[in-house]
């Protein structure tokens, strides 16, 4: 098997660390803790460490996005 190590690097992770999802985000470690903890971010556990599957990390972006659409419309 031939694999070509550009095309390999160029494929995101499914699963990030909560550090490397907070950046994503654009929030600290804490905060993204904190949305862990309250179930607003969903995690899995892999034995003892905690990862965030990126795709996780877009529904929560989209329930914020449609949250604030519904309180602009609401305000208008």
């Amino acid at each position: 098997m031939n694999v070509d190590m550009n095309e390999t690097s160029a494929v995101a992770p499914l699963l990030l660390t909560v550090e490397k999802a907070a950046e994503r985000l654009g929030v600290g470690g804490t905060t993204l803790y904190g949305l862990i903890a309250s179930g607003e971010v969903q995690s899995v556990s892999l034995g003892r460490l905690r990862r965030v599957p990126a795709e996780c990390l877009d529904e929560y972006v989209k329930r914020l996005r449609s949250g604030a659409a519904a309180t602009t419309t609401t305000a208008a």
